[in-house]
């Protein structure tokens, strides 16, 4: 079997690792709890609200993709799986049944504000041994943060 080699140092891989490893669960999770609310979301902004769940959504969708590959170019395999997202998202539980347009804003609020705080420790933590990944993990704090304002923006 073929086996990437990477250009980090074993002590750089591992934390690199772990960093992509832990982005690449958050993005996953992210992404579903996105979707669950955009398909349960009901009241007043109910269309406005579906509609930049899904922006969500695709946005993480996006960025976990990167991320995967970013590990697997550094002989990393990413891990995606339902039973791993589910022991390692720092996602907090997501509402069952219908939910309220203003709960479902605050729950995407709280969501990324998790999922933000982590990947800024993630920037911090491969700025020397992984300039590249810490560029990564840059541009999708800044779009996570842009949803997160427009979010907060929607309840005031």
């Amino acid at each position: 079997m073929y086996v990437v080699k990477s250009p980090l140092t074993d002590a750089n891989l591992k934390t690199v690792s772990e960093a992509l490893q832990g982005a690449l669960v958050d993005l996953v999770d992210l992404a579903l709890v996105a979707k669950q609310i955009h398909w349960n979301v009901v009241g007043p902004r109910f269309r406005s609200v579906h509609l930049q769940l899904d922006e969500v959504v695709d946005t993480a969708r996006r960025y976990s993709d990167t991320v995967a590959e970013r590990a697997a170019a550094l002989g990393i395999s990413p891990d995606g799986r339902a039973a791993t997202v589910a022991v390692g998202s720092g996602i907090g539980v997501t509402p069952e049944g219908w939910v309220d347009d203003t709960t479902a804003v605050g729950t995407l609020v709280e969501a990324l504000g998790a999922v933000i705080t982590r990947m800024r420790e993630r920037v911090e933590t491969t700025g020397e041994p992984d300039p590249v990944s810490q560029d990564i993990f840059i541009g999708i704090t800044a779009d996570l943060e842009k949803h997160h304002w427009m979010f907060q923006a929607e309840n005031g």
